[in-house]
């Protein structure tokens, strides 16, 4: 493991945190972190603020902060599923919903809550939606995504009409109730709370786990190592319009090393109870401390044999009869003796533990989800496998304030003796999505972030390497999560790979899922090649690509059929199919061949939308004065050169744009021509036939011959080239992560450190302090300084105005599109004033 880097918190607590004062950590799926502090009042020692602070990982200076408004310790921080909601429960009984104001990761507010006056919450969890996916380590040289990722069956903790599954929350109180509460389709809470059993009693600790048949199973303890640990079955259900709860008492265990007579009193409390994962109910991990040190060990229910007394062994058998058979919890592993445990975290990688999967993952070495971290009061991480819990991987932690540890390019870190015991700890830790990094919160309040290397540190061939990232951004396509923990593991050296491999898969999938996937595509695309100086003129031409797309599509929505009683095909299917068979360079002979009719609109529309019909008429200019200068892949344009189907695309829109022109002039694009007879559509379309028929999908691919080359040579001097400020520029922290040292960020202060391996930023990289700021969605300018608010994508960077400046219908549903994601599927966060 290394450590990516450290965060700060610039407003430190006057005094550091108690150990009795726990500190919560969650790491949500779209790489969101949200974490607590507890901050004194400076003129009042005795107020305290319990404070919620939320950052995404690639902005991590860029905190959001709130005064959650607790009366107490804030116990529990939970994502939901999607990871745009998030639930907070404290030492009162109180419990927050919060969610995003305006869609914008770093405005939240609170709308929902519920409560248990002065009862402590120490579980809590969303409801089960009743998604589960598998993951197989042996299918991943599968060309099949369906076989790779295998949809589980199992059902959502409670359904609605039709099956769809209904939302909300359960927690489990100290005092051993457990409440519900339920979102009904208005925006009402349905709340209920029923005691887990009839002797209630104190649970000091608990958890929460799902069953495939919509079940719910709590986990809880006192805290004695030496009383049992419970499990209760819990079913909700909705019966006239009041929440229902039931509760069954399921086997308990006994701790293992309370049994022991060498350990019986060695180790009094359970200090953490968690089930493996929220989809498994039959594994659990039990850790029981002293001052000193701790005990770990993993249990496992069982099916087995009920005996049968030797009074019934001779009765002849009745046909049929089985054996009868009762649930145990059976011990699958314990540690030896450790240090004191501070912290568990556990995998949320959903990789299949069958014993053909762990032998294929144990053979190749792909380790993510294999292991859970346990972190020590001496500052130190350890990695145990989640089956056997031997070490996979070990961080030593440092005496200094920054709290680096294993030194870069250590292979041999597990051996290495533990030099002196720091002062930091972490008391809180938490696993990405994928595995592959831990944020912590250390005793002092201070957020920590480490890489979790995919093979644990071991050495693999390249190929090898390769191969476990392109499966887990394989999994990150497939289930929308965001994939900014795998690209810490991806070296400048293997994105043209990665990139090139990932394609062919995507190829190799039928066309409904290619459908599906296709913008998510080029999204990873881009977010990989701004890795590399060498590809980073790549991630431009994606980002294009995406624009581009979102264009097409919303431009052909506008096309109504001219009759009701039509064909199967849209009037946008017959654009794409009749501009692929005419190959004709002449954009009016194009334009006879279909109905014009389909294309009549008002006017508005067609006004409202004119900057977006400029951008396709400046990128075509662009792409064809450059066609010259792409000797060498590294300037932005070079992709689209053989992309037929983008080159296509373009060409269909000048053809629309075309026909349009003809019903309102004012939506043309406007080029500025050296010649006043010059038609600057009909030479711009001409050079784009010509370039197209190069690249076509259903022919060889061939190079432009010379007299195209020259013909786009004359064209800065016919018409006047734009320029690509219309491309975003992300300042985000990935960049900077590619080398092996640490790199220490506070809270606040936004990086300027340079990226690695990059010596020069790329021209269309660099912006000059007096440039003209763009609104990358509404392709317009919006002044050197912009007065209008604005947001940013937390992934690429893409930049556009909080409230929309139009009016007009057609513009509204284009930018509606992206209130809640950018076209990169990226969150949007506010941009500070200083940085507009």
């Amino acid at each position: 493991m290394e450590l990516a880097y450290v965060c700060e918190w610039e407003k430190r607590p006057k005094s550091t945190h108690c150990p009795s004062i726990p500190l919560v950590c969650s790491w949500s799926c779209r790489n969101l972190v949200a974490f607590t502090t507890d901050l004194k009042n400076e003129d009042d020692d005795k107020e305290v603020s319990h404070m919620i602070h939320i950052i995404d990982t690639e902005h991590p200076w860029d905190v959001y902060s709130i005064n959650s408004g607790h009366a107490e310790v804030i116990s529990c921080l939970e994502w939901d599923q999607s990871g745009s909601r998030l639930l907070s429960a404290d030492g009162d009984g109180q419990i927050k919903c919060w969610s995003m104001s305006d869609h914008l990761v770093n405005s939240w507010v609170s709308n929902l809550s519920s409560s248990l006056d002065g009862d402590p919450i120490v579980a809590l969890s969303w409801l089960h939606n009743g998604v589960k996916l598998a993951l197989h380590v042996e299918m991943s040289g599968s060309t099949n995504f369906g076989e790779k990722f295998s949809r589980v069956k199992f059902s959502p903790s409670l359904t609605l009409f039709g099956g769809k599954p209904m939302e909300g929350w359960l927690a489990v109180t100290v005092s051993g109730l457990v409440t519900v509460s339920l979102l009904k389709p208005g925006g009402a809470l349905l709340t209920a709370s029923e005691s887990l059993c009839r002797l209630r009693g104190r649970v000091a600790l608990a958890d929460i786990a799902f069953t495939g048949g919509g079940n719910i199973v709590v986990a809880a303890t006192d805290g004695s190592s030496s009383s049992p640990v419970q499990f209760y079955k819990v079913v909700v259900s909705v019966v006239s319009e009041k929440c229902r709860i039931d509760t069954e008492l399921l086997p308990s265990l006994f701790l293992r090393c309370t049994t022991d007579p060498l350990r019986r009193e060695k180790y009094p409390a359970v200090t953490h109870l968690k089930f493996l994962t929220r989809e498994n109910s039959e594994q659990v991990l039990l850790c029981a401390s002293n001052q000193s040190g701790s005990i770990v060990e993993c249990w496992s229910l069982r099916k087995e044999g009920l005996p049968v007394n030797n009074i019934f062994q001779h009765r002849s058998p009745v046909v049929g009869e089985k054996q009868p058979t009762i649930l145990k919890w059976r011990i699958l592993t314990t540690t030896n003796d450790l240090e004191r445990v501070s912290a568990v975290a556990l995998p949320k990688l959903p990789i299949s533990i069958s014993n053909t999967d762990l032998k294929v993952a144990s053979d190749t070495k792909f380790c993510p989800g294999l292991g859970l971290a346990l972190a020590f009061h001496d500052g130190s991480i350890q990695i145990l496998h989640r089956l056997s819990l031997h070490t996979m991987g070990v961080f030593y932690g440092s005496s200094s304030s920054s709290g680096t540890g294993q030194r870069p390019g250590d292979e041999s870190a597990i051996k290495r003796q533990r030099t002196g015991g720091p002062a930091l700890h972490f008391k809180a830790l938490q696993f990405s999505w994928t595995s592959l990094a831990l944020a912590g919160v250390d005793n002092h309040g201070k957020l920590h972030m480490l890489r979790v290397s995919p093979s644990m540190g071991q050495v693999l061939e390249m190929n090898t390497t390769l191969r476990h990232l392109l499966f887990l951004l394989e999994y990150c396509m497939v289930t929308g999560y965001d994939w900014w923990d795998v690209l810490l593991h991806v070296q400048p050296t293997m994105v043209h790979n990665l990139v090139e491999k990932l394609h062919e898969e995507y190829m190799r999938q039928n066309q409904a899922l290619q459908q599906v996937l296709a913008t998510r595509i080029v999204a990873v695309k881009a977010s990989l090649c701004k890795l590399s100086t060498a590809t980073a003129a790549r991630a431009c031409d994606f980002h294009a690509k995406l624009l581009l797309i979102a264009i097409s599509s919303t431009l052909k929505s506008l096309l109504r059929p001219h009759v009701l009683n039509t064909p199967d095909k849209s009037p946008g299917d017959r654009l794409t199919e009749i501009c692929a068979k005419n190959t004709d360079a002449d954009i009016d002979k194009v334009m006879i061949n279909l109905k014009t009719e389909e294309f009549v609109l008002d006017g508005p529309p067609l006004q409202s939308l004119q900057q977006l019909i400029q951008w396709v008429g400046d990128f075509v200019l662009y792409l064809l004065a450059n066609l010259p200068n792409q000797g060498s892949m590294v300037r932005p344009g070079f992709g689209f050169m053989r992309d037929g189907a983008s080159l296509g695309m373009l060409r269909e829109m000048l053809v629309m744009i075309r026909i349009w022109g003809l019903l309102k002039p004012g939506c043309l694009p406007t080029f500025t021509a050296t010649s006043d007879n010059q038609d600057s559509m009909q030479l711009l379309f001409r050079l784009l036939t010509k370039l197209w028929l190069c690249s076509r999908e259903d022919g060889p691919p061939q190079d432009p011959d010379e007299s195209l080359i020259d013909e786009c040579c004359l064209l800065p001097s016919q018409l006047l080239v734009p320029s690509m400020e219309w491309l975003p520029v992300n300042d985000g922290v990935i960049v900077k992560l590619q080398g092996k040292h640490p790199l220490r960020l506070q809270f606040g202060k936004a990086s300027s450190l340079p990226g690695a391996g990059s010596t020069a930023p790329l021209e269309v990289f660099t912006r000059s302090p007096g440039s003209q700021k763009m609104d990358n969605l509404r392709c317009v300018h919006m002044g050197v300084c912009p007065t209008e608010e604005s947001k940013a994508c937390t992934r690429c960077g893409c930049v556009t105005m909080l409230r929309s400046p139009n009016k007009t219908n057609a513009m509204k549903q284009w930018e509606q599109r992206w209130i809640k994601n950018c076209l990169c599927g990226g969150l949007w966060r506010r941009i500070p004033p200083i940085l507009t």
